[in-house]
């Protein structure tokens, strides 16, 4: 399917590796250029030519943190006028209720969800002036049901989400849609760490920690970096137009619900 937005720009936040990056690459097959960030400069350049040859678009990257103000002047400055916004964050750390401070609350909430607002905020009003754009916050499954480990990201995601539902009816009018993707476990640095602190926690190998999250998942498997980038490509499309605040779940099955 041409998903008609070849030569559409795109900013794509912390993309040099996992869901970013499958969401930078399924983008560079639809022919759209790319501005790249992420804080480690070598991953992404290597990422940035990667996507280079392969796709023969223009790729711009920007090493820097953009969860903090002088990193995130960077990236606008070198985005520019952008018709697609992919915001991304690492997700805090695991842990339990008691374990965790109102500082680490304001990390997570800077990364989690004040960040995504500040580069819609800053970018909305372009995509609005020029009549079209696309923005998509990857965000968690958790957002749909909590998961006790992972508070932190459960507070400050599900705060994003009740921000964006908000957001996306104001500016839909001018032709820009704000939609949320809810990834569950994908086969990433991310889901091998937390494999890793189940598998310290109750003695098991690594392996044996992957295969337990495995067998809760309906598909028996983990996802893939790349059909999720895909997933983010359709709805950043031209045939996503009618797609307006919607939080949609790629977890294979692992959460049990109607709605």
């Amino acid at each position: 399917m041409d998903l008609g937005i070849r030569g559409r720009r795109a900013l794509v936040c912390a993309s040099s590796k996992g869901l970013g990056r499958g969401c930078a690459e399924a983008l560079a097959a639809a022919g759209v250029d790319l501005v790249l960030n992420a804080r480690g400069a070598e991953a992404l350049a290597e990422t940035a030519a990667a996507i280079r040859k392969a796709h023969g678009v223009d790729v711009i990257e920007v090493a820097a943190d953009v969860t903090a103000e002088a990193g995130r002047a960077q990236v606008l400055e070198a985005a520019g006028e952008v018709d697609i916004l992919v915001t991304n964050a690492g997700g805090p750390p695991p842990g339990m209720w008691h374990d965790w401070e109102r500082e680490d609350f304001i990390t997570a909430l800077d990364a989690n969800m004040l960040t995504p607002i500040a580069l819609m905020k800053a970018l909305l009003p372009g995509m609005m002036e020029r009549g079209w754009g696309r923005v998509v916050n990857i965000t968690s499954g958790s957002v749909k049901a909590p998961i006790a480990v992972l508070g932190l990201s459960n507070s400050a995601r599900a705060g994003l989400t009740g921000y964006v539902a908000g957001t996306a009816r104001q500016v839909a009018g001018k032709g820009v849609t704000i939609n949320n993707l809810l990834p569950g476990i994908h086969d990433t640095d991310r889901a091998a760490a937390l494999d890793a602190g189940v598998a310290q926690r109750e003695g098991l190998s690594r392996e044996e920690a992957r295969a337990k999250r495995e067998a809760t998942i309906p598909v028996g498997r983990y996802g893939t970096a790349g059909e999720f980038g895909t997933t983010c490509a359709f709805l950043c499309s031209a045939h996503a137009g009618f797609i307006v605040g919607q939080n949609i779940l790629l977890d294979g099955g692992a959460i049990n619900a109607t709605l």
